[in-house]
């Protein structure tokens, strides 16, 4: 028998798997120099280390916590 607490998990569970599937994608080609949002120089080392970045640490932060 299902209780309360295993029905929540499953929509907790439900929930997370639909976010998930329905973020942003992430851009795979080349890494900006500039951030995209702000126009700031992306350090080299960021864009060696996440290909693909196109914003700046502080932009990818502020987007994020906009998410």
């Amino acid at each position: 028998m299902r209780d309360n607490i295993d029905k929540a998990n499953d929509l907790a569970q439900r929930e997370l798997d639909s976010t998930l599937k329905n973020r942003t994608p992430k851009f795979v080609g080349e890494s900006a120099t500039h951030c995209q949002d702000c126009d700031e120089p992306i350090p080299e080392r960021r864009r060696q280390l996440l290909a693909g970045c196109q914003l700046c640490v502080d932009c990818q932060s502020l987007n994020e916590r906009r998410r």
